[in-house]
């Protein structure tokens, strides 16, 4: 399933939530003067353009970032990320979108290093030309990640994160998730594990968390943000979640403010709402 990009979708509420999330748990990493990873299973193009190409046809950014990008009332941790993307718009205007490596390679020490997967070959192509120049910090290889990260856990510090966001155009993704934790964990037992997933009115999608919630780490956060209804005909994505295992512990509390202030700012109708569950030692 090589159909998908992620450029289609740049800067939508859904990179917004995800994003935010990863950036407040590598900031959190980042607290303690030790070394550590961030791997992506599907890391993309790593950056996008949004006023041309994919990004523009359906200009989805309009309802996400772009609902952000001029308020001066911004939580701390939506403050946090929508920093990010100015830097890579220095000019003040939005024309760029940071995907997730960028944002990692934004908010990490020089020192620590990013592994990241991408198996569409456009994609691996612009990857390259985003992250190549630096190899020492950066290795990138075309493959698919849930494969990948087999060979590179546990990491060498012991500290990192691994996000895991696939497409989900193939409905066996939803099981490779689990796959790919279930034996992350055992590899890499402390690590903090992130998984982007969509909203859909589709059977996989509403077990995905329940599996994820019988993992056996030591405890869990489910963020969802539902901007709109479910549409009448079952089509349709309406908000996008994300599920930690072992997330930082300061990671429920920031959520209880920010997610009010998405639904409020990112909402496209009144069913707008948010999800915040937590579970284990959390």
């Amino acid at each position: 399933m090589l159909s998908y990009r992620h450029a289609f979708h740049a800067g939508n509420h859904a990179d917004v939530l995800k994003h935010l999330i990863e950036i407040a748990v590598l900031d959190y990493l980042g607290q303690k003067d030790k070394p550590y990873w961030y791997i992506d299973t599907h890391a993309g193009a790593g950056g996008y353009a949004l006023q041309e190409g994919y990004a523009a046809k359906n200009a989805e950014y309009l309802s996400g970032i772009a609902r952000l990008w001029d308020r001066t009332d911004l939580p701390p941790a939506v403050a946090a990320y929508v920093d990010v993307v100015r830097e890579m718009n220095p000019d003040g205007e939005l024309r760029y979108y940071p995907g997730s490596p960028w944002c990692a390679a934004a908010v990490m020490p020089q020192s620590d290093k990013l592994r990241l997967f991408e198996l569409h070959p456009t994609d691996f192509q612009l990857l390259e030309q985003n992250f190549g120049g630096h190899p020492r910090r950066t290795q990138l290889q075309q493959a698919n990640g849930f494969e990948g990260i087999k060979a590179i856990l546990p990491p060498p510090p012991r500290r990192g994160l691994v996000l895991i966001d696939p497409p989900y155009e193939d409905k066996r993704d939803y099981q490779h998730v689990v796959t790919a934790l279930k034996e992350g964990l055992k590899r890499f037992a402390t690590g903090v594990y992130a998984v982007w997933y969509p909203c859909l009115q589709r059977a996989e999608m509403k077990e995905l968390p329940k599996e994820l919630k019988k993992l056996p780490a030591k405890s869990w956060l489910r963020a969802e943000l539902h901007v709109q209804a479910p549409s009448a005909d079952g089509f349709g994505m309406y908000g996008s979640g994300m599920f930690l295992l072992n997330p930082p512990w300061t990671l429920p509390a920031m959520l209880k403010e920010v997610m009010p202030y998405l639904v409020e700012h990112l909402g496209q109708d009144a069913k707008a709402s948010f999800i915040l569950e937590t579970g284990g030692d959390l």
